[in-house]
């Protein structure tokens, strides 16, 4: 096995080869990797979107070509959940999963055992504020999850990430690797969609949020919420105290 695909609806990925070690990531539905080694039941993989190794069980893949490895899917789900139905059962994918090989007439997708009835949109595509409030409003309140990619669960980069991959925007996993992204800005000049980030008091990027209306933000913390944005960092609308320290705010997008 050289490349593969999920094939549930989020994949739990380990920083090692144990059920028992942290939980660094998810792999959502169609997601596709480079198979790097396997232990037992245990594949090491590469995720080809945004590089990320780690370790998950084979239980959760299926072997695919790579030709269809290296074809960047066309389309990604965009509600909070997704019905897609096999010969003999139904299963809901979440929102950023990629629509591998699909065909908007027959919606099948790459094996055409799995056909898709859920929203979706094609990527790459113009940023689309109005999609991006709309996306929100159905995060708020998902709980924290270190790792974590879906409403379920989720942490600060892995929101981050999936928003902007449904905006049709590439970035990385970790909030200090999508810091070197984009092109920095000042607060003043900050605009609905730029995504900011802090740091902790070793100066080292540990959180980023979506920032709105250039004094709100949208971030992973405890759950999703929306927090106050100021020169200094985030302040908590429930009590008013500062919980982030601001490094920098970066714009992803071409407003």
């Amino acid at each position: 096995m050289k490349y593969a695909i999920c094939t549930v609806p989020a994949a739990p990925v380990r920083k090692e080869p144990s059920h028992r070690t942290e939980m660094i990531n998810q792999v959502l539905f169609g997601e596709l990797m480079q198979v790097l080694d396997t232990q037992d039941e245990w594949i090491h993989i590469k995720t080809i979107y945004d590089n990320y190794e780690g370790w998950l069980t084979h239980h959760l893949i299926t072997e695919v070509s790579e030709e269809i490895a290296q074809t960047p899917p066309a389309y990604v789900a965009t509600d909070l959940i997704n019905p897609i139905t096999l010969p003999h059962s139904l299963m809901h994918i979440p929102m950023g999963s990629s629509l591998t090989g699909y065909d908007t007439e027959t919606r099948l997708l790459w094996d055409e055992q799995y056909k898709y009835h859920g929203t979706y949109r094609s990527i790459p595509q113009a940023f689309n504020e109005d999609l991006l409030w709309r996306l929100i409003q159905g995060w708020l309140n998902a709980p924290y999850l270190w790792g974590g990619k879906t409403f379920m669960g989720v942490d600060c980069s892995g929101f981050v990430q999936v928003i902007f991959k449904v905006l049709g925007i590439s970035l990385l996993r970790d909030a200090y690797q999508q810091a070197t992204q984009g092109s920095e800005v000042l607060l003043s000049e900050a605009q609905t969609g730029d995504a900011a980030f802090f740091h902790n008091k070793d100066g080292r990027i540990i959180h980023v949020g979506i920032v709105l209306n250039g004094n709100s933000i949208v971030h992973a913390s405890g759950k999703v919420r929306i927090d106050k944005l100021t020169e200094q960092g985030i302040i908590n609308t429930d009590n008013s105290k500062q919980t982030h320290m601001l490094t920098k705010i970066k714009r992803m997008i071409s407003l």
